[in-house]
């Protein structure tokens, strides 16, 4: 099995691209679907609780980023040594990645843990609200362990082409997840710490089923010894080198949330926060498969470096892009269609019903950044997968920080549009970051062409 995939990682990059991508799809709507099935039960909470929530949601994103993060600098490292055919590199690479794992869980853990209540408060939560965020953070961020060895594992896997067996993990912790939902948020009472908690032991499922092909089972194409363990500085840099700026880009796109949450609960209270948080969850879980497929893009560009192939390189760019934009065109009109019974998943109680037209109004704004975010999230992963992390960092910066940001305010607060000023804002700012992310990809594959 092993060799099939990195056999399919150095073969055609179209089908590489596309083998590839429809596996990380499945796992990455299935994971998607822990934030909507939480949604789903805690809207029975009332409007306080899917606030609260709300508010966690900009550090979660710091620490599952990070997770995630760490998981791509695996798989960057990696891949760029499958495609050199530099077996010990990379196993070197994914044993050196778990350490790394291991010492962020710790720390991050603590540091979270230590400033989550200051952090709520600074994002805008109070009353009540507070009392929910931290309900539901307290547990989430005490177990980032699980999902820092889930993402990172699948990390691993990403990077020698074994897509299937990441998508059988998570199949395992989805099933979890939608049988204690429940159990912990209602039958036994916890509310929205329950949530968190079944998240928690969902991701500790498959992080535990990872772990047991790599390092008992052993049948991956890297192999994981740390009997024999040497410690490199030079691999660790080189895990890092991408994997803290993908992490970083999380925290930019964490602190640009707080700033559209100022911006939503100055303009429309506890009830834009609501509508917001409802909708950005269909938001997020229709952006999977383009995250699916640019996933897909950087490990086959890893390859492609590692072999120090540009034509496959630019290749697997193009048809990256192109597939990603078939995706984004269905996914916008499928949301924008559909807007109005979509918003009922998060609005189904008599007290949230009154949220369903201002979900509807974002999705059917919102929406419309799919457009070309299709070529904007390629372009960002293949700068990864080349092991230019810093790059991809920068475009995160670029599109979140610069554009979305100055947009939102700019036709919310500026223009005094409200609620729906800040919608179309965000879909400005990513179409517009997006053009110009993936003419500088280009220039930057050419370049490599002319140069290297």
């Amino acid at each position: 099995m092993a060799n099939d995939n990195v056999e399919l990682m150095r073969g055609e990059p179209e089908i590489a691209v596309r083998k590839l991508a429809i596996p990380i799809m499945i796992s990455m709507l299935l994971t998607a679907s822990y934030n909507i099935v939480d949604g789903v039960w805690v809207a029975g909470l009332g409007q306080a609780a899917i606030a609260g929530i709300g508010f966690v949601t900009p550090i979660f994103m710091i620490l599952n980023g990070v997770s995630v993060g760490l998981g791509n600098g695996a798989t960057s490292s990696i891949s760029r040594a499958v495609g050199a055919k530099n077996h010990d590199l990379a196993s070197k690479s994914a044993s050196h990645s778990i350490l790394i794992f291991l010492v962020a869980s710790v720390f991050l853990t603590s540091l979270l843990l230590l400033i989550q209540k200051p952090l709520l408060v600074s994002y805008g939560a109070s009353g009540q609200s507070l009392v929910e965020a931290m309900k539901y953070g307290t547990p989430l961020f005490a177990g980032l362990f699980a999902f820092m060895f889930a993402n990172g594992g699948s990390g691993i896997l990403r990077g020698e082409g074994d897509m299937k067996r990441a998508m059988y993990a998570i199949v395992v912790s989805v099933v979890f997840n939608f049988i204690l939902d429940p159990v912990f948020i209602y039958i036994l009472g916890f509310g929205s710490a329950g949530a968190s908690i079944a998240t928690i032991l969902s991701s500790l499922a498959s992080a535990i089923v990872i772990m047991f092909w790599i390092l008992v089972k052993k049948d991956t194409y890297v192999s994981v010894n740390f009997k024999d363990f040497k410690f490199d500085f030079n691999i660790v840099k080189d895990v890092l080198k991408v994997g803290i700026p993908s992490s970083l880009d999380m925290l930019v796109m964490s602190i640009a949330m707080s700033l559209y949450l100022r911006f939503i609960s100055g303009v429309g209270g506890e009830f834009g926060v609501a509508a917001f948080t409802s909708g950005q969850r269909l938001y997020l879980f229709g952006i999977m498969p383009l995250t699916a497929i640019a996933s897909a893009v950087a490990a086959v560009s890893g390859s492609s470096f590692g072999a120090r192939n540009w034509d496959y390189l630019s290749r697997t760019h193009k048809y990256g892009t192109k597939f990603a934009m078939l995706f984004s065109v269905v996914i916008m009109l499928v949301l924008v269609i559909f807007a109005p019974q979509l918003s009922l998943i998060f609005a189904y109680t008599p007290e949230t019903s009154v949220l369903v037209p201002e979900i509807t109004n974002f999705l059917r704004i919102a929406s419309f950044g799919l457009l070309l975010v299709g070529i904007g999230m390629p372009s960002s992963f293949m700068y990864q997968g080349i092991g230019r992390g810093t790059t991809s960092l920068c475009w995160t910066i670029i599109r979140e920080l610069i554009f979305t940001v100055s947009c939102t305010f700019l036709f919310g607060i500026v223009f005094d549009f409200g609620l729906t000023g800040i919608w179309i804002g965000l879909a400005v700012g990513r179409i517009l970051a997006s053009i110009l992310n993936y003419t500088y990809a280009r220039y930057t594959i050419n370049k490599l062409k002319s140069t290297l």
